[in-house]
């Protein structure tokens, strides 16, 4: 058997492909909180706009808020369900 694989019933043999799943969907009202000092935001309420592929371990989305006239990008690890 080669190296990182397995066999067997139920197992699948691509062990280490895995595929993060955005947790929000587009239209979806999220509540973002800012924690970059570097680039200051407002936190709040926004409307997920978009869904953009994944930085490292986490997913990441482009919102935009109704009280600002230009869209963020938001990690997952920002976002909670408003």
């Amino acid at each position: 058997m080669a190296a990182g694989t397995l066999s067997g019933p139920g197992i699948s043999h691509c062990v280490m492909e895995t595929a993060l799943k955005h947790k929000y969907i587009v239209g979806e009202t999220v509540y973002f909180t800012a924690s970059n000092v570097a680039r200051p935001a407002a936190s709040g309420t926004y409307e997920v706009i978009r869904l953009l592929p994944t930085e490292g371990d986490d997913c990441q989305y482009r919102i935009k808020s109704s009280t600002e006239a230009f869209e963020r990008v938001a990690k997952e690890s920002q976002l909670a369900v408003a």
